[in-house]
């Protein structure tokens, strides 16, 4: 151990090589699940140096563990508990930082440690917008780690990530780390892995060096043709969909990714948000099929809440909506560390209660008032079905009209529509975003009366009526509390649920709630990766063996066998 940790730090300096529990402990802890031990925590600070610690820890015979932004929710990122036949080296990029404009800003080239925040505001003075934006489920995700995971978002007319030009590192049979050139941009002395990554990141080549012509895509452009498809008995969008696995995109860790290349979009101008709410679950089917069918144009976005999920995010997130609403998303990845540090600290004090960072923070949120609207708050005493949908100043010159008649009097529907000012938008979707977080916040602070959370996302069929689950009487008394929110439009539902003191949520949710979500056709997860949860369907599985012959980089995604040369494990 003490070579390879010397070496390391001969390549990164001695500060970005981390080895005791402490220091170690945000990196190994996923953002929700997931939990390990690694031999060290390694920050390199550029690609070339990414690339001299990738080829140590494996020529080393080491298992590589790529990290990004750590914000996924199924511990795809981080070490899963024991039963590796290998030491891990888990390398984080979030140093990495770096992005670059193509034609004017039409596409980008993204640096491993690039994240929405700063993708979003690279491009807001060219009057352009990224893939995503904030991030559908964890405030501050990485670009890299969305093209990686297939991961979706919030924006209808876009899809999940999806790139086929990017730039990795790929391990061979043997061991032998060989870097591979799909960027569609040409270097000098393409045959020297250093030469081109250092060139790359200082941005050493030309317009001419860029190719525009080789028909690879940048993004998955039949995603809109695919939504529209409303009576179609199966999902849209979901993160193991053969069609949306190439090379780094849907990688999961199985390759080590110096950079992709995306598309970039018009950011909608003079845009509109109406907030929808209702008591009857088809009245909001009804407003999804009219909206995906009816027009020319596509909304921007569709998000839903459920009543409960709406008050949690109140109670036990507020704190996150004031925090961006006044200062941005730009400090959030300084908070995510600063708040792993205090845990990891707090751990060692055996009378400190688990969870310290998130109960000081919810302490510190009964002194803020409510973040949530008036009217938005009158819509919550009223309906247990939120809608927020937001739409192009052109379409929503169709839309308004057509909600009026909707919702007209004496019409069958149970509901109402208002118009947000721009305020009341801006917190609206605000308010969703901050629902995910909540639902850990409520586990830290009532850890005594609950026994835990288990969080799903869930694809749905794109002909489901019923998109809203009736839970059988047996899983429902095992739950405190059901938290609904999700991508309505797409029809991609985040559900979390808390379940009650002594009882096991990771066997609920395998013994009751996957069986209940096969039998609807639902596909799961949709856009969060497998992780170490749940098991890869076989395409994904051929995938992943594809990337990685000799399983060296972050062997057991999902539940495939940790061993080197893919062995199977003895049961």
């Amino acid at each position: 151990m003490a070579d390879i940790v010397d070496e390391l730090k001969s390549v990164v300096g001695a500060g970005h090589v981390l080895t005791s529990e402490s220091a170690t402990y945000g990196y190994r802890k996923g953002f929700r699940f997931g939990t390990g031990r690694v031999e060290a925590v390694v920050i390199p600070g550029s690609l070339v140096e990414l690339w001299r610690v990738s080829k140590l820890a494996v020529e080393s015979g080491r298992i590589v563990l790529m990290q990004a932004a750590n914000t996924g929710l199924t511990g795809g990122s981080t070490p899963d508990g024991d039963g590796y036949d290998r030491p891990i080296i888990l390398i984080s990029t979030r140093r990495l930082k770096g992005i670059q404009l193509l034609g004017a800003g039409r596409q980008v080239v993204c640096l491993p440690g690039a994240d929405l925040y700063e993708l979003e505001e690279k491009l807001a003075p060219l009057g352009r917008e990224p893939h995503s934006v904030i991030g559908s489920s964890c405030i501050g995700a990485s670009v890299l780690g969305g093209v990686s995971n297939n991961s979706g978002g919030a924006l209808v007319q876009r899809g999940p990530a999806y790139t086929e030009l990017a730039l990795y590192g790929q391990v061979d049979a043997q061991g032998r780390l060989h870097l591979v050139n799909h960027l569609g941009i040409r270097f000098q002395n393409e045959d020297v892995a250093e030469s081109v990554l250092d060139a790359l990141e200082h941005g050493r080549y030309s317009p001419d060096d860029v190719d525009w012509s080789d028909g690879r895509k940048a993004h998955d452009d039949d995603y809109v043709n695919r939504i529209r498809q409303v009576d179609e008995a199966s999902p849209g969008r979901y993160n193991a969909d053969p069609g949306r696995l190439f090379e780094a995109s849907g990688n999961a860790g199985k390759l080590i990714v110096f950079a992709v290349r995306l598309d970039t979009f018009p950011a909608a101008r003079d845009t509109a948000v109406f907030y929808i709410g209702s008591n009857r679950t088809d009245t909001l089917e009804k407003v999804r099929r009219h909206l995906l069918t009816a027009f020319d144009e596509l909304p921007i976005a569709g998000e839903y809440m459920h009543r409960d999920a709406f008050a949690i995010a109140d109670g036990y997130g507020r704190d996150t909506v004031a925090l961006i609403r006044f200062l941005g998303t730009k400090y959030l990845p300084v908070m995510f560390r600063m708040k792993a540090w205090m845990d990891s600290f707090a751990r060692r004090l055996s009378w400190v209660p688990d969870g310290l960072s998130d109960l000081l923070m919810q302490f510190g949120s009964r002194f803020l008032p409510s973040q949530v609207p008036a009217r938005m708050m009158d819509y919550h005493r009223k309906y247990d079905h939120h809608l927020m949908l937001r739409v192009s100043g052109t379409l929503a010159r169709q839309v308004r009209p057509w909600l009026k008649t909707f919702f007209a009097d004496g019409q069958p529907v149970e509901g109402g529509f208002f118009e947000c000012t721009t305020q009341e938008g801006k917190l609206a979707f605000l308010h969703r975003f901050a629902a995910a977080g909540a639902a850990n916040r409520y586990v830290a602070v009532h850890s005594r009366s609950t026994g835990g959370m288990m969080a799903l996302d869930v694809a749905l069929r794109r002909n489901d009526w019923e998109w809203l689950e009736r839970l059988p009487q047996e899983v429902d008394d095992q739950l405190v509390l059901k938290l609904y929110y999700g991508h309505f439009l797409c029809h991609v539902m985040h559900q979390d649920y808390v379940v009650r003191p002594g009882v096991d949520p990771m066997e609920v949710e395998k013994t009751m709630m996957w069986p209940l979500l096969d039998k609807r056709g639902a596909r799961y997860p949709a856009e969060h990766n497998v992780g170490h949860l749940y098991h890869a369907p076989q395409s994904m599985a051929d995938h992943y063996r594809s990337l990685d012959p000799c399983n060296c980089l972050n062997p057991g995604i999902g539940r495939q066998t940790k061993r080197k040369d893919w062995v199977a494990e003895s049961v």
